[in-house]
């Protein structure tokens, strides 16, 4: 019997073999123009917020004098707390539906329509963000006309709707990655459904909560469309005031909270990644 081939021959490689992707042409220098393009920005704004002059262009020295305008700043106090209530709220409420929502889809067994059911909670993530507040405007209308209530809740619920799809997706994916071997274990050894869960679940289950409550509460704080569209008066949030304040024109203060924004939203983002990689 003839000894089997150790090589494939030259033109089979060069017919089944991919090039790995930084070595194609120009790969690497236009990486570095879209990261240039899309970061450089960031970076200016961050360094602007320490200049000490009124100007956004010219810098003259270093300072905080513009971090200490915006904690002075009363309206942007009350945008912040806005933006934190909103965003709690609508952080925990949303994780707790995900969550069940994984559960069901997850460990539900199988049923009538779970694909169709999945594919319905991720559905605001294909659909234009703009179309969602449009709608979301027209339906919240319609009924506050009904019902003739008013207030903060409005807004909490249309960020809770919005923040499900983005926590549901971490919960689910750690409970793809969970064996059921625990589970199983702990109903040999008599424990009820809720005493597995408690015991044995939900302690595996935390790191994509966790993961999956950051996001939201990310998204939630970030939020600019559906917030615009949906607040009511004395309703502004952190993201609105700074845009109705760049209308104005761009000062340091505004930078300042942009800055705060952006480290407030990379370090969740961080640990929301954190939590992904270590969930095994």
């Amino acid at each position: 019997m003839a000894e089997p081939l150790r090589h494939k021959p030259t033109f089979l490689r060069r017919a089944t073999g991919t090039r790995e992707l930084r070595r194609q042409p120009l790969f690497t220098g236009l990486s570095w123009v879209v990261l240039l393009l899309l970061y450089a920005p960031i970076v200016i704004l961050i360094v602007f917020s320490f200049n000490d002059n009124r100007s956004v262009v010219r810098w003259t020295e270093f300072s905080l004098r513009w971090y200490a305008a915006a904690l002075d700043n009363g309206d942007i106090r009350h945008a912040a707390v806005i933006s934190i209530q909103v965003a709690a709220t609508a952080t925990v409420i949303s994780t707790m539906i995900a969550t069940m929502a994984a559960l069901a889809t997850t460990r539900g067994g199988g049923f009538f329509g779970r694909s169709a059911a999945i594919a319905l909670i991720n559905q605001p993530l294909m659909i234009p963000e703009i179309v969602t507040a449009i709608a979301t405007l027209a339906f919240f209308s319609m009924l506050r006309q009904l019902t003739g209530l008013s207030g903060l809740g409005w807004l909490i619920l249309a960020h809770t709707v919005f923040c499900i799809p983005f926590a549901f997706m971490p919960v689910r994916a750690r409970l793809a990655d969970m064996s059921e071997t625990f589970e199983t274990a702990a109903a040999d050894l008599y424990a009820t459904p809720w005493q597995a869960f408690r015991h044995v679940t939900l302690p595996l289950l935390m790191p994509g909560i966790l993961a999956g409550a950051m996001l939201a509460f990310v998204v939630s704080l970030d939020d600019v469309i559906i917030t615009l569209l949906v607040a009511g008066p004395g309703e502004t949030t952190l993201p609105i005031y700074i845009l109705g304040q760049i209308r104005r024109g761009v000062t340091p203060e505004v930078n300042a909270v942009s800055t705060v924004l952006i480290v407030l939203t990379v370090a969740m983002v961080a640990m929301t990644f954190l939590l992904q990689r270590n969930r095994k």
